[in-house]
């Protein structure tokens, strides 16, 4: 008997493999999306009786074909769309050529197109590589859920009435899609990092190909850099009960040499360049912590000069909002607070997190206790919330 779980295991790690797939077949994104989609909801109605099968990814792709193939034929008016059916389900098509061969990067380039808005591309592709929700993918943009929702829904109009192609980009048209592809990648990897490894994985193995696609571009070799060094410290970032362990407190002999030396390598290698970019530069301040043998030994003027590089560079309120972090550990709590407080970052949990951390270091508790507050009500996992209850709890402690 199949659980629900090896269900949920199952769309985690297939549904963008799928729908990237589909998109080859099909060249129709709702289609594709649909045919997946029924083909999961015929999952979970037969795993539970006959089991997961040997291969989900190929069951599923194969049963969402076929879905696609009858619903063709079924709503086939015409020869043409008969035909168009026939030549989708026959197995040994030849393969399209081009420069990018893996179907789940190929489909990011593809909806990383010049013709749709920034934010929608990147919208877009999260909803179909990741499998994310609406909801996941609009807290990853600090907006509204039903902000998000309208972008997804202009932006699959805008493909359907451009009649944008779904197809292998061609040399020429990859640089000017790199910037949207490159934030796909690292926004899938942080959705993974606060909750499921598999889509940190997935993130990773796309910045390989990256690389080895595009080996001249120093920001793809700095978002893997930067990968590589936040996902060296997994092991550490939990507690035996699932909390959240921060960066200053976690063990750091629990940390995975092997993804820091290779990082901190990848860091060199691209800082040599002159000039970095967002991702290199984000890269460097996680080598400068990969570095320090104790968060004690944490060289904090150097991450300080790495984040005032950075807010030169691309500046955000978030940028900002890590860079009073550092202004917090040189030159004190009381002036990263300034700095903090004039910041609008909306909901974002973080924001208040951070603002209640640098009160209880001013001991201010009863200001702080309302700020972990607000950052438990807006945090998005568990391990966090658990986290935030616990620094509240400290508080009440402290004061008896």
């Amino acid at each position: 008997m199949a659980e629900a779980p090896g269900i949920e295991a199952a769309f985690r790690a297939e549904y963008g493999r799928a729908v990237s797939v589909l998109v080859r077949f099909l060249g129709d994104i709702g289609l594709a999306e649909e045919a997946v989609q029924d083909a999961f909801a015929t999952a979970v109605r037969t795993w539970p009786e006959t089991g997961v099968p040997p291969s989900p990814a190929g069951w599923i792709i194969t049963t969402a074909r076929n879905r696609a193939v009858d619903r063709l034929r079924r709503e086939s008016s015409r020869d043409a769309r008969h035909a168009e059916a026939v030549r989708l389900y026959a197995p040994d098509a030849p393969p399209e050529e081009g420069p990018v061969r893996d179907d789940r990067l190929r489909l990011i380039f593809t909806c990383c197109h010049p013709a749709l808005a920034p934010q929608s591309r990147v919208a877009l592709t999260l909803r179909l590589l990741g499998g994310l929700s609406t909801a996941q993918i609009a807290r990853a943009f600090l907006v509204p859920e039903p902000t998000l929702a309208q972008r997804l829904v202009r932006a699959k109009a805008k493909i359907r009435d451009a009649g944008i192609p779904y197809r292998v980009p061609r040399d020429a048209d990859l640089p000017e899609r790199l910037d949207g592809v490159l934030a796909v990648v690292y926004l899938i990897f942080n959705e993974g990092y606060t909750g499921d490894p598999a889509l940190c994985a997935e993130a990773v193995r796309l910045g390989r190909l990256l690389a080895g696609l595009m080996p001249d571009e120093p920001e793809i070799t700095g978002l893997l850099a930067l990968m590589l060094l936040i996902e060296a410290r997994r092991p550490a970032r939990r507690d035996a009960d699932g909390v959240l362990v921060p960066l200053p407190e976690q063990h750091r002999d629990l940390w995975k040499r092997e993804l820091i030396t290779e990082g901190q390598d990848l860091v060199r290698r691209c800082l040599r360049r002159g000039r970095p970019g967002p991702y290199q530069i984000q890269a460097a301040v996680n080598a400068v912590h990969s570095d320090a043998q104790t968060a004690a030994a944490t060289d904090w003027g150097q991450i300080l000069r790495l984040y005032d590089q950075l807010m030169a560079v691309a500046p955000s309120p978030v940028v900002a909002l890590n860079r009073a972090v550092a202004v917090a550990e040189v030159e004190g709590p009381a002036k990263a607070l300034d700095l903090v407080d004039c910041l609008t970052l909306g909901r974002y949990h973080v924001l208040h997190a951070v603002r209640a951390d640098l009160l209880r270091r001013l001991d201010r508790p009863a200001e702080a206790a309302k700020e972990y507050q607000a950052a438990i009500e807006l945090a998005g996992s568990e391990a966090e919330r658990a986290y935030l209850r616990r620094r509240r709890r400290d508080l009440h402690d402290g004061a008896t």
